[in-house]
């Protein structure tokens, strides 16, 4: 009797070449390309850390309360000169999010569908599947900039103290 094939090897086939072929969008060179073309003297830097700020869960998620960070805009109030942080309920968050003035590769994805950037549906789903403990009071639209000072000095110190204020366990971060 033929055996079934292996899960890489079922893989494998169904793939072909396609597995050994880079189709990943390089968004560092994209990014690079983006800022020269708007005036920038400086080439885009990368944020780079050599010690990484996470720590370990002292407890399961089941029993974790859990937020969303994304760098979708609550509104269209939030354009160019105007992007800041914004906090919002996360029990009741917009239908849609602003997302017309933020770069992504539009030709592989879109922003149509609020849970492919915002998946509140899917926490909860988990939350009532006993995975995760409870949702936080609070989600937050950190604004995407050339300037990563302004995050880390401002945007991000703002949001842990929010999250400590709220007992924020874990931080979902969806970037766009």
């Amino acid at each position: 009797m033929p055996m079934a094939p292996s899960r890489t090897n079922r893989r494998t086939s169904i793939m072909g070449d396609a597995m050994s072929q880079d189709t990943s969008v390089r968004y560092i060179d994209k990014s690079r390309e983006y800022y020269a073309a708007h005036g920038y003297d400086r080439p885009y830097k990368w944020a780079h850390y050599d010690d990484i700020p996470f720590t370990p869960l002292p407890k399961p998620l089941a029993d974790c309360k859990v937020t969303i960070i994304t760098t979708a805009m609550p509104d269209d109030n939030y354009v160019n000169e105007h992007r800041r942080l914004a906090v919002g309920d996360l029990h009741a968050p917009p239908a849609q999010f602003f997302t017309g003035e933020l770069a992504w590769d539009e030709e592989a994805t879109h922003t149509r569908d609020r849970e492919s950037y915002f998946p509140l549906l899917e926490l909860e789903r988990r939350i009532t599947a006993g995975e995760l403990g409870e949702l936080a009071p609070h989600y937050y639209c950190i604004p995407t900039l050339y300037s990563a000072r302004h995050n880390i000095e401002h945007d991000i110190p703002a949001i842990v103290k929010s999250c400590i204020e709220d007992d924020v366990d874990v931080a979902l971060l969806v970037p766009l």
